[in-house]
């Protein structure tokens, strides 16, 4: 990855054409795994991402969308289990006690949620806000796909 283009991104990311940096992630590790992010998208939250992300693991997609609000989805072990989620707010009527537990616990906090869900315990708020441990391009590829 080019370290001048990520500082130009990191800077202003909506200079840029969304196609252009939807390949472009963030990765920090963490106690528990690793969180993915990019701050000027939503391609960690994308199906073929977290399918194949979540091999022999659980990952939690967590899209702030400035529209709608917060996005969630669920893959474990290279399948979706939940999407449409609303993480940081209320329980669903047919959820399990560790879910409304989760819901109680983390109220009004979808990034506290969806750590919480996959057992991820960040120190800080680096991994988060940034800057990330690395950058790196997905390959391209049709990630809307699972």
């Amino acid at each position: 990855m080019d370290d001048g283009l990520i500082d130009e991104l990191t800077e202003d990311p909506y200079a840029y054409d969304l196609d252009e940096t939807l390949w472009i992630v963030g990765v920090t590790s963490v106690p528990g795994g690793c969180v993915v992010t990019q701050p000027w998208g939503y391609a960690p939250q994308m199906p073929g991402v977290l399918t194949r992300l979540s091999a022999g693991t659980v990952c939690y997609g967590l899209y702030a969308n400035p529209k709608s609000g917060n996005q969630g989805m669920v893959a474990r072990d290279g399948r979706i289990e939940g999407a449409d989620l609303h993480p940081g707010g209320g329980p669903d009527v047919n959820d399990g006690p560790a879910v409304v537990l989760a819901s109680y616990l983390y109220q009004h906090d979808p990034i506290g949620y969806a750590c919480a869900f996959t057992g991820l315990r960040p120190t800080g708020r680096r991994a988060v806000v940034g800057p990330a441990d690395l950058w790196i391009e997905l390959p391209r590829a049709d990630y809307w796909s699972p």
